[in-house]
């Protein structure tokens, strides 16, 4: 009996550990995100109080954007071919498991940080741009995309949520004309990186944390916000928010967006952004920016 109490209060202390981890890496990342410089006005006149937040692998991107920074990286000589390889084989276990393995994650992290320790963050951004232009500029989902522009359209913020280095997915928002991004960050001492995260990975619960704290430090009103993403894994992100959308969902994804009612939206299927319309998400207050931009998606 003893040895069934002590096992249980072990894990209950891991499972707080992981939290406080994540709620870490959120602060951490929605005070980064906020740093970034303000993008140019919207379009429409300003919806302040709502936003909309995108998961990249899979939603806003096809395939997974570390990945290609990870080629890019060792095209550039930073790890070898063979480190490539097992990291590949990490990503294809996650996608297909569906599940987090936290030994994966913790050796996934440790990787990651290994190479950039020691390195700058102006070297490493600078690398940042080329690999987006090498190797993600042409993976970008035309309808995610579309569909991101109708809430800028509608005057409402747009921001990435990823595990990917929170250096490039600022990037790629900035790429997109995104108001900004929510990522992983990395600890830095003098514009040089040290080798550990702040907190964890914004992965699975962190995603959420971090939507939560950039509201908070925003003034958004979560109710009144959208979040999209394809993998269950940010079913808590979802969650947050008062309108959730499974794009390119995974299985479980799908089951879940079913039970609750969540709209689906396949991209995988050929079907072009021009058939997207205006989409319910946007509620009823964006109804006047959305139909101007889904017109002129329906145009194209």
């Amino acid at each position: 009996m003893e040895a069934v109490c002590v096992s249980a209060w072990r894990s209950k202390d891991k499972t707080q550990e992981l939290e406080r981890r994540a709620a870490l890496a959120g602060e951490a990342s929605a005070e980064a995100a906020t740093k970034v410089a303000e993008p140019p006005a919207p379009p429409a006149p300003p919806d302040l109080t709502a936003a909309a937040f995108f998961d990249v692998d899979n939603t806003m991107m096809m395939g997974a954007s570390i990945f290609y920074f990870a080629r890019g990286l060792a095209a550039r000589k930073f790890f070898t071919t063979s480190d490539l390889a097992g990291f590949l084989w990490g990503q294809v276990k996650f996608r297909l498991g569906g599940r987090e393995n936290k030994e994966d994650i913790k050796t996934h992290r440790e990787r990651a940080l290994s190479f950039v320790a020691g390195r700058t963050v102006e070297e490493l951004t600078a690398i940042s741009e080329e690999i987006y232009d090498e190797l993600m500029a042409d993976k970008i989902w035309s309808g995610t995309r579309a569909l991101a522009q109708m809430h800028l359209d509608a005057g409402q913020r747009v921001w990435l949520v990823t595990a990917t280095p929170i250096e490039l997915a600022g990037i790629i928002a900035r790429r997109l004309g995104l108001t900004g991004a929510l990522g992983t960050v990395a600890e830095t001492r003098d514009g040089v990186y040290t080798g550990r995260l702040v907190g964890d990975m914004l992965h699975g619960r962190a995603k959420a944390h971090a939507v939560r704290a950039l509201a908070s430090r925003e003034g958004l009103n979560l109710k009144r916000c959208t979040a999209y993403s394809d993998s269950q894994n940010d079913v808590p992100m979802l969650s947050t928010v008062g309108t959730a959308v499974a794009i390119n969902p995974d299985g479980g994804l799908r089951d879940v967006a079913r039970a609750r009612g969540w709209e689906i939206r396949d991209f995988r299927t050929g079907r072009k952004a021009a058939k997207i319309g205006v989409p319910s998400v946007l509620g009823a207050g964006a109804v006047a920016g959305a139909v101007a931009a889904g017109l002129a998606y329906r145009k194209r």
